[in-house]
């Protein structure tokens, strides 16, 4: 009885082990060109909408070839006056680089989100950022 008993122990700790090293890893952030993409819907407060523009932007990062970080946020809530809580969603993307970047905006994945979802959207502001060190100064 024991030794069955060390054999279950043995193999539920086995299966738990693999089970923590399957679980994914959040994707490295890169920091050679970031694409940050705000979106003002035209209605906000349509859940229909709503639903409709995160499936189809879900569907377009699945699918996008070039996109490392993939970060799909919405407002936060945090009542500071330099916060801007106004947009509906935001979208955060990384890329190795900026040529890297001109592929992703005319990638068919790309082109297709913006063929199901512009009729969502009344504004969208992008900032494109590359690193900054002080010895550019």
């Amino acid at each position: 009885m024991r030794t069955i008993f060390k054999i279950s122990i043995f193999l539920f700790l086995c299966f738990s082990v693999n089970s923590l090293q399957a679980q994914e890893q959040p994707a490295e952030f890169d920091q050679h060109f970031t694409h940050v993409v705000y979106f003002w819907l035209k209605n906000p407060d349509s859940v229909q909408d709503r639903k409709d523009f995160l499936v189809s932007l879900e569907k377009f990062l699945e699918n996008s070839e070039y996109a490392k970080t993939k970060f799909i946020g919405k407002p936060a809530g945090t009542p500071r006056e330099v916060v801007d809580g106004s947009f509906t969603f935001s979208l955060i993307l990384t890329f190795p680089s900026a040529e890297i970047q001109d592929l992703y905006q005319k990638e068919p994945a790309h082109l297709k989100f913006i063929e199901e979802s512009e009729h969502l959207w009344e504004k969208v502001v992008v900032y494109d950022s590359l690193p900054a060190t002080s010895e550019e100064e």
